[in-house]
C-alpha cells in the first residue's frame, strides 16, 4: 500500500461513497448518482465537481470487491512502476478527455435528434475510464512476446463493444485505452526500475 498510495486512497474514498449509497434510501441514492454524474446537465453547471465527483463513485456498491481487484491488477502496478505523479497524470487525462469527448458526442446526437434529450441527464459515473488508461499504459511494462498477447486482449475487450453497441461509454473506454497507450513517453524514466522489456540478465547483449 505504501508503494501505491494514490491507488489505495482512491479505493478508500470509493469504499466510503459505496457505503453511503448502500445505506441510502432509493430516492436519495438516485439523487447522489445524478448529482455526481458527469453528464451534460452537470458539466454545464458544475464542470469541476462533475469531473472530479464522477471518479469517486460506482453505481453498484455490491461490485466494490470487483473494483478492488481491478485496482490491484492495473492501477497499483502502474503507480509503483511510474510513481504517483505520472500514474495520476495518465489516469486524470484519460478520465477528463474521455468524459468530455463522449459527452460531446451525446450533445451532437441530441442536437441531430438521434437520441432523446433525456440523455443529457443520464448517469455517467464510475472509474472505468481511468482503469482503461492504466490497462493501456501497462502494456509498455509487459515483456515481449507477451506484450502482444496482452495488447491484443485489451484492444479486443474495449474495441468490440465500441463496434457492436456503440454507446458513449464504449467510446470513452476506447479513447481512454488509446490515451494510456499514447503515454509511452512517461515510461522512459520509471520511478522503480526499467520496463520489463528492457531488462536483461547480467552479461546479456
Amino acid at each position: 500500500m505504501r508503494s501505491s498510495p494514490g491507488t489505495h486512497l482512491w479505493l478508500a474514498v470509493i469504499a466510503i461513497t459505496s457505503l453511503v449509497l448502500a445505506l441510502s434510501p432509493d430516492g436519495f441514492e438516485t439523487y447522489l448518482l445524478h448529482r455526481n454524474s458527469s453528464n451534460l446537465h452537470q458539466l454545464a453547471r458544475h464542470p469541476v465537481r462533475a469531473l472530479l465527483g464522477s471518479a469517486l463513485w460506482i453505481q453498484d456498491p455490491a461490485a466494490l470487491a470487483f473494483y478492488v481487484l481491478l485496482f490491484e491488477l492495473f492501477h497499483a502496478p502502474v503507480e509503483r512502476w511510474l510513481g504517483t505523479p505520472k500514474w495520476l497524470f495518465t489516469v486524470a487525462t484519460a478520465h477528463i478527455a474521455a468524459t468530455l469527448v463522449s459527452q460531446q458526442v451525446v450533445l451532437y446526437a441530441i442536437t441531430h435528434h438521434d437520441v432523446p434529450r433525456s440523455m443529457a441527464h443520464v448517469v455517467d459515473i464510475g472509474v472505468s475510464y481511468g482503469l482503461a488508461a492504466s490497462a493501456g499504459i501497462l502494456a509498455h511494462r509487459v515483456p515481449r512476446p507477451w506484450r502482444w498477447l496482452y495488447l491484443t486482449a485489451v484492444v479486443v475487450f474495449f474495441l468490440v463493444p465500441l463496434l457492436t453497441d456503440r454507446t458513449f461509454t464504449d467510446l470513452g473506454h476506447a479513447l481512454s485505452l488509446a490515451i494510456g497507450l499514447a503515454c509511452h513517453p512517461l515510461t522512459r524514466h520509471p520511478a522503480h526500475g526499467k520496463p520489463f522489456a528492457d531488462e536483461r540478465p547480467p552479461g546479456a547483449h
